[in-house]
């Protein structure tokens, strides 16, 4: 993995994404660092433990998503095409504080505490039809089977 120059962040801009996220729907904020049309994109996400995020994969060759653990621990997950999970990787403060998501496959990732900092890059000029794909055998974020398909995924975790 390539060594990335993280953004500093203040104590007020982490307070402020975690107020924001405690008052979404989807349980986490982002802050955005590139500008629209950038090649090299790059993002804080700011997640709270009950963030689902529906599997996906992202479906282009220079799609590698590359994950840095800032603060929080939580797990990756990825999946066959079927939906079974083929790993899970659990990042930690003093562990495995990184890793690289390969273009064309299907992941999300479980929160393990109650917040999570995440910084995340990625290449690819941002076009919202041809990012990523959904997972048609997961459940869609804010639905009903969410918060129990979430469960499952986190009872699939070793830490």
């Amino acid at each position: 993995m390539t060594a990335e120059k993280i953004p500093e962040l203040s104590s007020d801009e982490v307070s402020l994404y975690f107020s924001v996220a405690k008052n979404s729907e989807r349980c986490r904020s982002p802050k955005i660092m590139h500008k629209q049309g950038d090649y090299h994109n790059r993002v804080f996400n700011f997640i709270l433990e009950d963030s689902y995020m529906h599997p996906h994969l992202h479906p282009s060759e220079e799609k590698i998503e590359k994950m840095f653990l800032l603060d929080g621990s939580f797990a990756l997950i990825t999946f066959d095409d079927d939906g079974e999970v083929t790993n899970t990787y659990v990042l930690a403060k003093g562990g495995r504080e990184s890793i690289d998501v390969p273009a064309f496959t299907w992941h999300t990732y479980v929160m393990l505490t109650k917040e999570v900092i995440v910084f995340e890059t990625m290449e690819g000029v941002y076009n919202p039809s041809t990012w990523k794909k959904m997972a048609p055998w997961a459940p869609s974020e804010n639905t009903l089977e969410a918060p129990t398909y979430l469960e499952i995924l986190k009872s699939k975790v070793v830490a």
